[in-house]
């Protein structure tokens, strides 16, 4: 016979121990542990461009942990409100993310310096472009920065790309 059961751990992983018997002498035990990948949403201003990727992430139902961190707490707070899995505010949780996250989401304006009105500070830009993670930036050009080639898309269409490029991140 065997015993399966699955709990959650820190940090988003989930366990699942299994023990089974082989014969009357020996028993079997074994540990699985499947990480979630985080994926951290940093955005500034009133925060509504990553409470519209967040709801659409919960939208989907795509297994991951969404981390806001917001450049200033009403952007943390309407990121939380959008279902957020956890959250924080300023310089040091962008920088302590970004060492953490499998994929990080937000304006473009993230990589740079002063952008967003001055809120990207010199820090989080290194934090974001040093970080190993997978970067989904949304080309939007409210603070001088224009991407070449692009299109000029609703936030809503670019949200819906967004998620479609998660999804395959994902998968």
């Amino acid at each position: 016979s065997a015993f399966m059961c699955s709990f959650p751990l820190e940090g988003g992983a989930a366990c699942k121990a299994g023990f089974g018997m082989i014969n009357w002498q020996t028993t079997i035990m074994f540990w699985e542990v499947a990480k979630v990948k985080q994926v951290v949403v940093i955005d500034g201003k009133s925060g509504r461009t990553g409470q519209l990727f967040i709801e659409r992430v919960k939208a989907a139902g795509l297994p991951c942990e969404l981390i806001a961190i917001g450049t200033n707490a009403i952007a943390t707070s309407a990121m939380l409100k959008a279902g957020a899995d956890g959250g924080a505010t300023g310089e040091n949780p962008v920088v302590v993310a970004c060492r953490k996250a499998d994929v990080i989401v937000g304006p473009i304006g993230i990589l740079a310096a002063d952008s967003l009105m001055g809120e990207v500070t010199p820090a989080m830009a290194v934090a974001v472009g040093q970080s190993e993670a997978i970067k989904l930036l949304l080309p939007v050009s409210h603070c001088k920065n224009v991407v070449v080639g692009t299109q000029t898309l609703s936030l809503s269409k670019l949200m819906d790309e967004a998620v479609e490029l998660l999804r395959a991140q994902l998968a």
